[in-house]
């Protein structure tokens, strides 16, 4: 059980400290991983960002990935997706058009507090509170993994086993607190699971703005 997010962050850090990292960057998906994310990343003097990646929602299946839509505009498709363009392509077209207005939206709103991080040839760990269903893990995986990263790490407090083993081939390590069998939510696992708002994700942003700490907080 984690006290909060922070809490989780900080217990991630633990598993991290002492590995190898090259310039190491913590891309964390909005907004709750963001807290982990900060947390994560002040106590590995690494830099701060957020990874801007949406899945595409399989129709009549939202839950189910069949893609994901990047910060740049570049689009993943699994065969699901290439099924999709195939038999329903205006279907396609709508949701990655869905997508991308909210990714430009988050753009609009967060880039002015922090300018997106350079990824290539760095240590890159994508993090969140939480993997679930993996779908939103999966999608930004697909999309830093294009930028040509040194290394791509998972970090989750908390993950359904099921989920971390279908994320082993799109990354090059995975670092997890928990991975319960008994699995129903993200939320079950910590005390305090309220939510984030846009405006503590931007001051969290802001103050890693001019670039990491300079050494690890104790």
């Amino acid at each position: 059980m984690f006290a909060n997010r922070e809490d989780a962050g900080m217990q991630l850090a633990d598993l991290l400290r002492d590995k190898p990292v090259r310039r190491a960057l913590v891309l964390a998906i909005p907004r709750g991983g963001v807290i982990v994310g900060a947390a994560l990343a002040r106590e590995l003097a690494a830099d701060l960002d957020v990874v801007l990646a949406r899945k595409l929602r399989a129709p009549h299946q939202p839950e189910l990935a069949i893609g994901a839509v990047g910060e740049r505009g570049e689009v993943y498709l699994n065969h699901l997706g290439d099924e999709t363009a195939r038999d329903m392509p205006d279907y396609l077209t709508q949701e990655v058009a869905h997508q991308t207005a909210e990714i430009r939206r988050r753009q609009q709103l967060y880039r002015r507090a922090r300018p997106r991080a350079s990824v290539a040839g760095r240590s890159v760990i994508v993090t969140d509170d939480g993997i679930a269903t993996g779908s939103t893990m999966l999608a930004a995986l697909h999309v830093v993994r294009a930028e040509k990263p040194h290394e791509l790490i998972v970090a989750a407090p908390v993950a359904s086993p099921e989920r971390l083993r279908e994320l082993t081939q799109s990354c090059d390590e995975i670092v997890c607190v928990t991975a319960p069998e008994s699995f129903w939510a993200i939320g079950q696992f910590y005390e305090d699971f309220s939510q984030v708002d846009d405006a503590e994700v931007l001051a969290l942003l802001r103050s890693f703005a001019a670039g990491p700490p300079t050494h690890a907080q104790p």
